[in-house]
Parts: C-alpha cells; structure tokens; sequence
C-alpha cells in the first residue's frame, strides 16, 4: 500500500502561509486528481487547493482555524487499489504463525532495526509538520524515532524523547574529545503563541517553581507537548489563563491528545477551587502567567466565564487578508510622508453624459457607472504629471517613472478592502473599462481574484463616496506615489455666473448666484518626497478639468 504525502503548495507569489478555513475532505474519501481538499486563506486571497493524486484520503495533519507554512505536509492519500491494499496487508500478516520457528523469529527484530522504521505502511514514518519540524531543529532523524502514537505516530514528545536518549548516552562519548554533549532540550510551550500558562511544564528545571505554582490539592498538569483542540477551545483557554497542554484529558484524535473546552472549564474551576485555599508564598510563574490566570477572575463555582468577557468583549484572529492589510497601510503610513489636496469637480455635463450613454452600454450588456470616466480623466493628469505615476526606489536612490497606467480599484469585501488592478487604462475604451472594473469587483468581493490580478498599479482609486461621506484622507497603495479618493456625486450649492443661470426669478444687476448643481468632491493623497503640492494641485485641476468637461475624454 502505498501513502502519498500532500504538503501545502504556493498558491500565491510570496505567500509564506496560510490559514486551513476548512476541510471539504475527511479521512476515508475517495478523490481524484485536481479535486478540491481544502480552502486556505493566505495573505492575499481565498483559494481552493487541488489534489495531486487518485485515491482515498488517509490522514488530515492540520485543523481548520490552522495557520500552516508553505511546504508543511496537510494530507495523506491511498493511491493503491483496493486489492493491492489487502493483498499488502496479507503480506504485513503472513510473519505471524513464525513462533514455532526460533531462529527466523530472533532474525525479524534485526530486520527491522536494520530499516530503523515504524511499523507504518510502505516503512512510511507517520508524524506531523510539528514533530517533523521539531526534529530537524534538534538533528534528529525522524525515521528513527519511535512512535508511541497509534499506528507508530511520531509525536514531539516522543521526538524530545529519542533526542534526550541521544543526549543521555553523549558524555561519554565526548568526554575524550573535550566537547561537551549537546543538553537536553528544555520543554517549551510549542505552539501556544502568546498564551500564558497558571502551572510549570513537568521538566523544568526549577523544579521548586514547578511544585510552588500547583496547589496541594489542585488536579494534576498533564505536561504534554503537543495538544489537539479546537479555536473555539483554545480561544476559552486563553480567557480562563489556562495552558492546553496541562489539560487533563482521555481524548484522542489522529494519535494525540484531544482537549474540549469542557475539560478546559473543568480543570480551570479546580485550579480556583485549590488556589482559594491561601499558599504559604505564591511565586510568579512566567512573567505573570499565574497572576494571569487568577487575577480579576471569580473563584465562585457558578462563574465559567472570565470577567474580561462581561461586558461582551470578542476577540478576532488578527491575520491572513486582514493582517497584510494591516501591514501594508502601517507600511505606507510610516514610510511616506502623506499630504492631502482636497477639491471639488462640478459634473453637471458629465452626469449628462452618462446619461446619454447608459442605453448604448446596456444594449451592450455593460452597467456604466462614473467610474470609467474618472479614470480616464486620471490617465490624463498622470500623462501630463508623470511624477504622479511613479515609485520612489530609496535603495537606488532613483525616481521611476511608469510607462504603464495600471490603475489599482480599492473594493470592500468581507474580509477587508482589496484593489484589484485594471492593466493599460490608457489603451480601453469607456464600456471595456466598465466591464473589466465590474469583473474585478465582483470576484474580489466572491474571494475568487488571482494574486496577480492585485499587482502592477501605478495609482489607486478608493471610492469611499458609494457608501457615503465628501472627503477623506486616503492612505497610499504602497510603493505608489499616489492615490485619489472619490466622494458622493450629489446636488450641492456652487456659485454660477448669472449669464449661466436661466431663471426669471434672478436680479439682473447680480453677476453670479446660488444655485444647486452635481457636484464630485476629490481627495487626493501625494507621497511628499516625490510629489509637491503645486504639482498635486495642478494635477487636480487636469482631473476637474476632463471631469467637468467630458468631450476631453475621447482624446485619452
């Protein structure tokens, strides 16, 4: 029988990770090749990752909520026939009636010592990324370590096991060498990011800590170095200051230790029920684990929830799409030295305009919104201020200059704000921009772009104006120079010359007066270091000029 190893591939330029959202896969399935297993969130998109192989799913190594690294094993598959299967497993089963053979029996352990394998499948070594991880930073081959997990499942433990058994027999090897033996590693908290822990791990050092920070008569910390759980179950051990892996348990999942967040409430209620008997002198454990784990929560019975979560805070995972988001803007923010123009573009001729071209682009199966003709109003400031389309490349102390008008549409979804980017603007007509702009945005906000699709711009459009408000102080799409924020197209008050105004009701000896008009009010965000502000206020007034005057737009 043979098992195919499945590790999670790049599914984006650059992604170094990505969250498992969910499995459409479970142990036992029969797929096929390029069938979807999994949904991964990285740092750019939602994707669906494929199969690479024909048959039946063995093992699931990472659970949903999981963030996983690129190239770390997520999926196990069959890819034998049935029948080769069973006729392996008859062959794994034929050793048995051998008792009644000594020398044959004494010779299989030499066999399989020699093959320093687990007794897996095709002499497979079944352990996950972790352990997997875990033995390289220590040196050890893992194909050597024994399993103590059903079906000879490596687990960490056991992988800190067979390194300390290496490290037990090393003085005496290297005594004469005058090198000291590598030290047994200490056991850490693996994998529980910032979580703080009300106990010592078994096997610290200072024992005397370890024994001061349990109670008498407090349960017994379990120790373990690796923990199955859920995120709602980890999320409850973080509000009640509770280590997973100290989590009494009996569960299993996958060959490792499987806590609910009922044992978590469980063994957090005994901790407060010892802890209330007062301890001689308490010792702060971890920078503040234990006081974490006691501080501000009630040691009634009856409370399962921390005081933190009374007044109905929620915590959110900070990461994937949200998290490079976050990045980015913190980048731009810090990185250039932002200033905003502010101006307002009166668009009587333009809303005009659209008008009369809305049952030509319907005919045409195209919904025309203003925003082709706004960039195409850019495309012709940026060719007439090019600094404005542009990239400051401080390494090389150099200002580049961008042949390309590749604008960049910001598009709120649900997981946060994307920018899809519409290629060679300066080359499209209105109706092909509509379309390319309206494709962009519906699969942003579906979660179906493809990373390259949100690369290459030159200069950004946020149309915060669609939800409603007048002006903004965008943020750079980093490392571009520039980004113009679009407002609400409504009726406002704008001063006209009175030879512009039909009205009988208007004083002749008035030169101008109020009336209401469309009007577009524009923010526009310059990095300072490229850009000067006259030259984004000339910039604007090119913008207004095309905007106000629409007929400008079929020279672009």
């Amino acid at each position: 029988m043979t098992v195919e190893e499945f590790k999670l591939p790049d599914v984006g330029e650059g992604v170094a990770e990505g969250e498992l959202v969910s499995w459409l896969v479970a142990p036992g399935d029969r797929v096929e090749e390029d069938q979807p297993v999994a949904e991964v969130e990285t740092d750019k998109a939602l994707v669906e990752v494929p199969s690479s192989y024909d048959g039946v799913v063995e093992e699931l190594f990472a659970e949903e909520g999981e963030m996983v690294p690129v190239g770390d094993v997520i999926i196990s598959f069959r890819v034998d026939e049935d029948g080769e299967a069973a006729a392996g497993d008859d062959a794994e089963a034929e050793p048995e009636p051998e008792p009644d053979s000594p020398d044959e029996s004494a010779s299989e352990p030499t066999t399989e010592a020699a093959d320093a394998e687990p007794d897996t499948p095709a002499g497979r070594t079944f352990a996950p990324p972790s352990a997997r991880r875990l033995a390289r930073e220590l040196g050890v081959d893992v194909a050597a370590v024994d399993g103590s997990a059903p079906g000879g499942r490596v687990s960490e433990a056991d992988v800190r096991a067979h390194a300390e058994g290496d490290a037990g027999s090393a003085p005496e090897e290297s005594a004469d060498a005058g090198t000291e033996p590598r030290p047994a590693p200490t056991p850490t908290d693996v994998g529980s990011g910032e979580r703080t822990s009300a106990v010592s791990k078994r096997g610290d050092d200072d024992s005397a800590v370890s024994a001061s920070t349990t109670p008498a008569d407090g349960p017994e910390p379990a120790g373990r170095e690796t923990t199955l759980a859920t995120p709602a179950t980890r999320k409850a051990a973080r509000e009640r200051g509770v280590d997973l892996d100290d989590v009494p348990t009996d569960e299993t999942r996958d060959g490792e230790a499987f806590v609910t967040a009922e044992a978590v409430n469980a063994y957090a209620d005994a901790l407060e029920s010892a802890e209330s008997t007062p301890e001689p002198e308490p010792v702060d454990v971890d920078a503040g684990g234990a006081a974490a784990a006691t501080v501000g929560r009630p040691s009634d019975d009856g409370a399962d929830a921390p005081a933190a979560t009374a007044d109905g805070d929620e915590t959110v995972p900070y990461r994937g799409v949200r998290r490079t988001i976050g990045k980015q803007m913190e980048r731009s923010k810090y990185t250039a030295p932002h200033v905003t123009h502010h101006d307002t573009a009166e668009v009587d001729a333009l809303v005009e305009a659209r008008e009369k071209l809305k049952p030509t682009a319907e005919a045409e199966g195209v919904k025309l919104t203003y925003m082709p003709f706004v960039m195409k109003a850019i495309v012709a400031g940026l060719k007439e201020y090019p600094y404005l389309n542009s990239e400051l490349r401080e390494d090389d102390e150099e200002i580049v200059l961008k042949g390309a008008y590749n604008l960049g549409i910001a598009v709120a979804t649900d997981a946060g704000l994307m920018v899809p980017v519409v290629e060679d603007v300066d080359e499209k007509g209105l109706f092909e921009l509509a379309d390319a702009v309206n494709d962009l945005a519906s699969r942003a906000r579906e979660r179906k772009l493809k990373p390259a699709e949100m690369k290459g711009g030159t200069f950004s459009i946020t149309n915060f104006g669609a939800i409603g408000g007048e002006y903004a102080t965008p943020i750079i799409n980093y490392p571009e120079t520039a980004i113009l924020g679009l407002g609400a197209i409504e009726e406002r008050p704008v001063v006209r010359d009175h030879a512009d105004v039909a009205s009988e009701f208007l004083d002749d000896s008035d030169d101008s007066t109020v009336v209401p008009a469309p009007t577009l009010p524009l923010s526009l965000s310059i990095d300072h270091r490229v850009v000067d502000g006259a030259v984004a206020a000339e910039f604007a007034n090119t913008v207004m000029e095309h905007l106000e005057n629409p007929l400008l737009l079929l020279n672009e």
